[in-house]
This record gives structure tokens, sequence and C-alpha cells, in this order.
């Protein structure tokens, strides 16, 4: 089967130029690839001047929408992806994480867009922040996206999730991509693009996809444009070097080689659960899509005294599995990707057996399978080292078996299981198993700078954990030092890489203006009636209600002590009151203050308000002492749509005293129905 290109808006077939990939099991032919005769300006150019404006004329919500139209379409049809997998050497379970889980991450990503963004093409960070005494200046920051195209240059292990989990955040972002898969499982990410094609969803332009070379494609790029690379940190390093990206500061994101590791806590013993759980998650790393995972656990640290049982269980482990062809019900490893990648493997492992023991397995015999071709196919049975000196050791720390391959290391202080845990100069994931509160709390402070993730189990987590290496929305996937930034897993962060922020200056009105938030100082326009009695679509954004007031008396205060039971000092000592540095007596309970600006301003009367959803960033500002008067300033701060029948509404709450002081601020969050879904009491004849 020969991939095509999908650029332009069409198909395309390269004339010559063409790569052969075999399938892992038993080496047949299973696809051609060639990019040959490409005209990469023309990606580029399509991306920018028809995807770009197509997914920037639409908001969050709407970009949002389509990707769970997206996730949905794939869903029914994923069926025909798992067929194809298997030519990659995965199991059907080890294919559940990249083609229901790339899926899932849309869905993730979908869902949390709808969340955490604006209905908006522009969304705001952080507060505004006044810049002159007079009220007049201020700045904030607003995201906006790029005018140039994603791409993605992804790693061949996780062929649809990889792809997918890259393909999400850019388009909710509202910047095209152009996918390069790699060449080992392109056949993989080429049957679900077909798809994403066929589906119709995206906007033209939106999505490319490169099979074979990117050519010159990186020495067009421009500070507009983003790349987006997981693989190994020598090709990261030589991409990153090409003059285009920096010459005009190119984002580059990268997710790269990771030396993980997994440490058992000085405190478990054999008959520990915990001893257990290390021991079958360790087996289960190394023998999932036989290794080939940037989360696979590579440094399996043990203490000294347990490293010979640790050995011995995970030995007994190994031997159960049963290495073969993947299709095969029997079979619960498979193969690596190529036969190429099991030579970098074997190599890999000689590098690794000149500081460490190879104590189970032999990376240069030829296994028994079931049901494959152990010469045709890529087969390696897993191989463990053992290495009791590695603090004093180099390789262990720094060459990567990007396979079935794990190595023992022992330790014989807490302080020595962090020292070689961070000798791996940053990683994605890094475990800890321990049931001991100090040594568990020791182990994840020391280790955190080094680690993207840390993961801690113990018995108590052990059923509902989700292992070493499944992050789960919205943790990140990536890390610091040569693991590089990656992706955030399902987190709105990952979007941001595609967005600029930028600080607005201006006054607060205009400030209101770009990012369609209403915030203090800005235009206040008169609600026309109350707007708790109108629906979701009625109300604007800077529609303001000034509440009448209402006194507060020490027999309100009394009251609410009474009824509540919090009698604090504050509310009913005057003595201790004055005592105090925040007081001139007694004062109003604050959530008194709260419960009767409520009552200025609610409206008894079934309406479009549907819920209370909460409130965010309360403060108490200024004391309400007995006989000051509240009221209540109540603004529409932003809007945000949720479902048909009802939006979520962000009001700004101020309560004032009755020398317009302000006592009291929050952001009320109710949920009101839209005009066609207002409620109504049915009438009783």
């Amino acid at each position: 089967m020969k991939l095509r290109s999908y650029v332009a808006g069409t198909w395309y077939e390269a004339p010559d130029g063409f790569t052969e990939v075999a399938s892992a099991v038993d080496g047949r032919p299973v696809a051609l690839v060639s990019s040959a005769g490409l005209n990469f300006q023309r990606v580029l150019d399509h991306a920018r001047t028809v995807g770009g404006p197509a997914l920037r004329a639409l908001t969050f919500h709407q970009r949002a929408e389509l990707i769970k139209r997206l996730a949905l379409y794939l869903n029914e049809r994923k069926e025909p992806f798992y067929e194809v997998a298997f030519d990659t050497g995965a199991t059907r379970k080890d294919n559940f994480v990249d083609i229901d889980g790339g899926i899932m991450t849309l869905f993730a990503f979908a869902s949390k867009a709808r969340r955490e963004l604006p209905d908006a093409c522009v969304a705001v960070d952080g507060a505004i922040e006044p810049l002159s005494k007079g009220g007049t200046f201020a700045a904030r920051h607003i995201m906006t996206p790029l005018h140039g195209a994603a791409v993605h240059i992804n790693a061949y292990n996780f062929p649809s999730w990889g792809m997918l989990e890259k393909l999400a955040p850019a388009i909710i972002a509202g910047v095209p991509a152009i996918v390069k898969p790699a060449t080992q499982s392109a056949y993989v990410a080429y049957a679900v693009f077909q798809d994403i094609i066929a589906s119709g969803i995206l906007p033209e332009g939106s999505v490319q996809f490169i099979a074979g070379s990117f050519g010159d494609l990186l020495d067009r790029l421009t500070g507009q444009d983003v790349v987006s690379f997981t693989g190994s940190a020598q090709t990261a390093t030589k991409l990153q070097r090409t003059p285009a990206i920096a010459q005009n500061s190119v984002r580059f994101i990268a997710e790269q080689d990771s030396l993980n590791a997994a440490i058992l806590g000085p405190d478990v013993t054999i008959e520990a659960p915990e001893f257990e759980l290390f021991v079958k998650e360790l087996a289960r790393e190394i023998t999932t899509k036989a290794g080939q995972r940037c989360t696979c656990i590579r440094r399996a640290i043990v203490p000294r005294r347990m490293i010979d049982a640790v050995q011995g269980a995970l030995a007994a482990r190994l031997d159960k599995f049963v290495l073969g062809n993947p299709r095969s019900e029997k079979v619960t490893m498979g193969s690596l990707v190529s036969q190429g990648q099991r030579d970098d493997v074997r190599a890999a492992v000689a590098q690794l057996a000149q500081e460490a023991t190879i104590v189970y397995g032999d990376p240069a015999a030829a296994p028994a399978v079931v049901d494959g071709d152990v010469n045709a196919g890529a087969y390696m049975a897993p191989v463990v080292l053992r290495c009791d000196r590695p603090l004093t050791s180099a390789r262990v720390h720094s060459v990567e078996a990007f396979g079935p391959v794990t190595t023992l290391m022992a330790y014989d202080s807490i302080d020595e299981a962090i020292e070689i845990a961070n000798r791996g100069e940053g990683s994605l994931v890094a475990s800890i198993f321990s049931y001991d509160t100090p040594t568990a709390d020791a182990l994840v402070l020391g280790i955190a700078p080094f680690h993207g993730r840390v993961l801690v189990v113990d018995r108590d987590d052990a059923k509902e954990q989700t292992g070493h290496g499944t992050p789960l929305a919205p943790l990140v996937h990536g890390g610091p030092g040569r693991a590089g930034g990656g992706e955030e897993m399902g987190g709105i962060r990952g979007v941001f890489h595609y967005m600029q922020r930028t600080a607005v200056q201006g006054t607060p009105q205009r400030i209101a203006t770009v990012s369609g938030v209403w915030n203090p100082g800005a235009t206040e326009t008169q609600s026309p009636g109350h707007p708790f009695e109108r629906s979701f679509e009625e109300l604007k954004v800077g529609e303001t209600f000034y509440t009448a007031s209402r006194e507060i008396t020490i027999a309100d205060i009394e009251r609410f002590a009474e009824f509540t039971g919090d009698s604090f000092y504050a509310h009913m000592d005057e003595a201790a009151a004055k005592a105090s540095p925040f007081f001139e007596g007694r004062v109003a309970h604050g959530y008194l203050v709260l419960s009767f600006a409520a009552g200025l301003f609610v409206r008894s009367e079934l309406g479009p308000v549907l819920a209370n959803y909460g409130l965010e960033d309360l403060r108490f500002l200024k004391p309400v002492y007995p006989g000051d008067a509240i009221r209540v300033r109540l603004t529409v701060k932003a809007k945000t749509p949720r479902k048909p029948e009802y939006g979520e509404v962000r009001w700004s709450v101020t309560v004032f005293n009755q020398n317009d002081e302000i006592a009291a601020t929050y952001d009320l969050l109710t949920m009101n129905a839209t005009s066609a879904h207002v409620p109504a009491l049915e009438t009783v004849s």
C-alpha cells in the first residue's frame, strides 16, 4: 500500500523515492512511504492562508465541539485501526492505549476547553492589573492564536495517540496542524487520518499529512509557527539547530529520551503489599508495547538488601509472558516495531552491559515465539540488567534501550536513592513504592525537580491508581532536562503552546472590550429591570444592577450567631473585639454580610436563574459594624454557554457600606436558562 500525503486539500502520491515498511510480525511489506516532489512552501501557505483564518473565525467552544464530533466519529470506526496496528508488533491490549487512548484524549481536551476557556476567540490569563492611581489606566494578559502552522513530528510507538494528543490542542487554539508521523508506523497514523478527512468535520486547511520526509519544511518556518517533536534527544538537538528555527525564534516543543525511575522504599519488606506491586508494575512496564514507551521504567532503584529478592520475583513474573504474533490470543507480549529498532536496542544493551550485568534474558538470542516468524519479525525477549554501584556508573543513567529492558540498581540510603533517580538528567515520570509517610515524602520532595510526574503507589491506592506509564488528564506529559517539555496531557496549557500571551494596556473599558470580560472601572450598563429576570441570551456583559441598602444591627449579629453556632469573639464580645488589631468593636459575620447581600439581589420567583453554582475569589476588605448599611453592585462579568438549555453567568459582586467603601468582593456563578428553556409553573385549572 502506498501511503499518500494530504496537502492543500488533496491527496498526493509521490512518483518515486519510496521507503518500504515491513511488518514487525512476519516481515512482509505493509506500506510504501515517500514525500518526493512535495512543494512544502505550498503546504505551509495553505495552512497559513486557508486553515488558520478558518479556525480563528471560530470560538474556543466551537473548535472544541469539532474535536468532540471528531472523537465520536473515530470512536464509531476504530475497529479497523486495531487490525492495521497489529503489524507494529503490539497486542490489542497494547494498542488500546494508542487507539482508544487517543480518542479519549480528544474527548478530554474538548471537555476541558468548554469548561475552562470562554466561548470567544480570546482568552484572558490572570486578573486585571491597575497601573494608575485614578483607575483610568490598567493592563491584562490575553491569549490569542498564532498566525502560523503547528508542525507535528511524531514518534513511532504511539502513531494514533501521539497524533491526536497534539492535534486537539492545536485545533482548539486555532492553529492548523501539519502531521508528520514516524515512517516505521506511518500506516497506522495514515488509517486514522484518512477517517479524519473523510469525516469532513474539520475546516479545510486545518490539518495536513506528510507521508515520508518533511524535506525543507523546517527551513521555511517563521516566528508564528510551532514545532512539536517527539523522539530521541539526538534528533531533537539536530532539529533545533535548523537555522530558520534559531534565527526566527520558532517555538520548539520537544519530548525526548527519558530514563524513568521507580524506587522501592527502604520500609518495604518481601511480605509487604508494596513489594508485589513494585515487581508487578516493573514487569508490566517492560513488556507493554515491548517496552517501547517513553514512560517505561528504565531504572529500578532498590534497597541493597532487597535487590536479590526483586531480581528473583521479577524473573518469575517475566517467565510467564508469552512472546509472539500479537494477533494470537495466547500472546501477551509482541515484537519491537522493526528489526532496525531491535538492532538499536541490542546495541544499547551492549553499552549498558559495560557497567551492569545481564541477569535475565539474552538480547542476542532468537527467542521462542508463538504464531510468528522469529527470523522475519522483530522479536526480542525481555532483558534485565543489574548495577550494584550505580553512583559510580555513567551509562546506566544516560543510555536508553528503547525496548523490553530495565536495570536494577542498589542503594543504601534514601539520599542515595534520590541521587540515583536524579542522575537521569530529567524524566517524564518516576514512581515511588512505599507505605511509610516520612519515607515517601522525602523521596517525593527529593526527586520532584527532576521529573515531570511523580507517582506514589501503596496498598491504599493500588486498586485505583493508573500505573507508572499511564497519565490521565489533566496531568503533565513532559518533563525537565533531557525529557523535554512535551505536551500537557488533557491540560489547557497544552492549548497555550500555540498561542501568544500579550499584555494589553489601556483604559479598563478598552481592556474589557478586547477581552470580553468586564472588570471594575469599565463601563456599566444599567440593567433594564432586575437581571435575575433575564435569560442567558438577554444578559449583556457589563450589565449592572444596584440594590437598595439594608442596615445591620446587633440583633442581626446575635441571631446569626445563635442560628449558625458561630460565636467567634469578634462578633459577640465588645472588649475582645477591640483588643484585636483589626476591629474597633463587634463586627458582623462575613457570611452574614454575604447572606444579607444575597437577600438584596436574589429573586424568589421561578425564572431564568436555575441554580447558584458557587462563588470564587471572595475577599472581606472592610469590617461591617452594627449600624452600618450595606448595598450591592451586581454586574455581568462574563458568560459561558454550557448546554442548549442553559449557560454559566459570572457576576461581579461588590458590597459597599453607607460610605461607599468596599466591604466585600467576589464572583458569583449562576446557571441561567436560555430563552427557550426558562421554566414556568403549570397552570392548574
